[in-house]
């Protein structure tokens, strides 16, 4: 490390006034970074990694200040500096790619016009030239026909496409300090590589410092130079990569390296010894039925979409098919089945027909051709707007990505998990809804006096909970999870994941899992289907198509994980 830091952090402790009080976020924090350096922070979610880079940037909110403590950057007082002079600070020395890269882009701009605010904000281009260093960004951070995506708005564009937007608006004026807070949550594994990489790559040519926030351990042990250890508004720990993950010193750390899965391990191998197992892990377990019929069939499903811009022609208008060049074809075809009592995993990178396929099997979306088979009634026919309304649709449920956007805002726990019960299931008296909230709730391991509270009073973990809930209160045969812990911290996310085969296994539910990540299906399910531009390239047992890959591309997915050092 250089002997003069870019940046220091000494004794800060940053407090929010709230209504009950002041709320100390971070406390007494000290961290330095040198001139090249790439420093990890890792914790979980409320640990105060974001709030130390918040107080760095010093864009806090109004209730936020830096109550003690110093931040220098580059000689500069950050705690004292006018606002005018952190204005221009920010973007042009010290930069920051958020954690939401479409929350982060302005939805009705386009991306290239984006890019040139920066520069224009900042001297760093003038009208003459604005375009050319807008659309050369764009081939830095290696996006495809640069001059055309120039013209594109974020919502026409993929999330790691706009993650890469994101990056380029970031290192636009070649700032000397990039804090990257959680850049690759929610992208596949081998988007999230070549992001980072790319990160790497463009970094290290500009001789930057890099601060990166993260909960997940093996992208900080494969990146990062340094790694501090935050827990409640502390450090804990502060190490080289290279030693902290292969000999934790904290029991804090050791319970974080204990939760992330690996290879080799287990399921009830991510708790603590003292964990608390839900109510369903003492329940009887239901065996597996291999010769039966299977509960899902899926048979040579096809979704198409006309492609971007593309318009009818005189043909079509009269009825007769679309020409193939102005057809996407999403799913291509595909086939597979699940048995009652299994788990399957579909994965595969982002665009590869996962999602659509789910939610065709879901019945939220029509399919163009191929059949959905289930109980041996091919649901496939029925429209999905009228799908919704049949007894049919309490036999699969499903679990949302985002346990938060998937709850009524203005519903309590109480009236989420009540919500299908009383459209579909027979209930109306508020008395017996109650209770079966209240069984559901304890099933989960949700405690019932959190019941009454709305989606913002609950954290994380709670909120997966009551989606979890939701979904199993009309005793469904089939649950299609998509990505159920891609947002939960790797503790909570071992709850959650020990939870749902629990579950599995005492209540006879079958699962569709669709995810990214290939550590966690290799956990929890029985087969796994890998999917590439909406085909199937592999498909067999979790442990042989995990295990020993026999297409090139599922050993591409597997290459691409970081691993943390043991």
């Amino acid at each position: 490390m250089s002997e003069t830091p870019l940046l220091e952090i000494k004794d800060v402790t940053v407090e929010f006034a709230t209504r009950r009080g002041i709320v100390r976020a971070v406390e007494q924090i000290n961290i330095s970074l040198g001139k090249g350096e790439t420093l990890g922070i890792v914790g979980e979610s409320g640990s105060g990694k974001s709030v130390t880079s918040y107080a760095v940037m010093r864009i806090l909110d109004r209730a936020g200040k830096i109550a003690n403590g110093s931040v220098v950057f580059s000689g500069i007082d950050v705690k004292n500096a006018k606002e005018d002079a952190m204005r221009d600070l920010r973007g042009r020395e010290m930069s920051m790619i958020f954690q939401n890269p479409r929350a982060a882009l302005n939805p009705i701009r386009k991306v290239g016009r984006q890019i040139e605010d920066v520069l224009k904000q900042h001297v760093q281009a003038d009208t003459r030239d604005l375009k050319e260093k807008a659309v050369e960004m764009l081939r830095q951070v290696k996006i495809a026909r640069p001059e055309e995506r120039y013209h594109a708005y974020p919502f026409e564009l993929s999330g790691g496409m706009c993650q890469r937007i994101v990056i380029a608006l970031a290192l636009a004026c070649q700032p000397r300090l990039l804090i990257a807070d959680e850049p690759t949550t929610g992208l596949d594994v081998t988007t999230q590589k070549s992001v980072m990489d790319l990160v790497v790559e463009l970094t290290r040519a500009r001789g930057m410092s890099t601060i990166l926030i993260t909960h997940d351990l093996g992208l900080a042990a494969a990146y990062c130079d340094r790694v501090v250890v935050m827990e409640k508004g502390k450090i804990v720990e502060t190490a080289l990569s290279s030693s902290i993950f292969k000999s934790p010193q904290h029991a804090y750390t050791k319970r974080l390296m204990k939760a992330t899965p690996k290879v080799g391990g287990t399921l009830r191998g991510l708790l603590p010894e003292d964990a608390e197992l839900s109510p369903a892990a003492s329940m009887p377990k239901i065996s597996i039925d291999w010769s039966a019929k299977p509960l899902l069939e899926v048979r040579n499903l096809i979704k198409e979409y006309p492609r971007q811009g593309a318009t009818k022609t005189l043909g079509e208008l009269f009825g007769k098919p679309a020409p193939a060049e102005s057809i996407f074809r999403a799913v291509d075809g595909i086939s597979f089945s699940v048995a009652k009592g299994e788990s399957v995993g579909l994965v595969g990178e982002s665009g590869c027909g996962k999602s659509t396929t789910s939610m065709m099997v879901m019945r939220l979306l029509d399919k163009t051709g191929g059949d959905i088979v289930f109980g041996g009634e091919d649901i496939g026919v029925i429209p999905a707007a009228k799908f919704a309304v049949l007894p049919q649709r309490k036999r699969i449920q499903m679990v949302f990505q985002d346990p938060t956007d998937s709850l009524n805002p203005r519903f309590t726990a109480a009236r989420a998990i009540a919500d299908p019960i009383m459209r579909l299931g027979g209930l109306s008296k508020r008395d017996a809804v109650r209770a079966r909230c209240e069984e559901l709730a304890q099933l989960v391991g949700l405690p019932v006096d959190l019941l009454d509270r709305f989606p913002h009073q609950l954290s994380g973990g709670q909120k997966a909970r009551v989606g979890i809930a939701r979904a199993i209160a009309l005793n469904p045969e089939l649950v299609i999870l998509d990505e159920p812990t891609a947002a939960l911290d790797v503790s909570v996310q071992a709850v959650v994941l020990n939870l749902l085969q629990d579950l599995k296994d005492s209540l006879g539910m079958s699962y569709l899992f669709v995810s990214h990540d290939l550590n966690v299906v290799r956990l929890l399910c029985d087969r796994v289907i890998v999917m590439r531009t909406g085909k199937v390239v592999e498909e067999g047992t979790a442990e042989e198509v995990l295990g020993s890959p026999k297409a090139d591309y599922t050993r591409e997915l597997l290459a691409a994980i970081p691993h943390p050092p043991h």
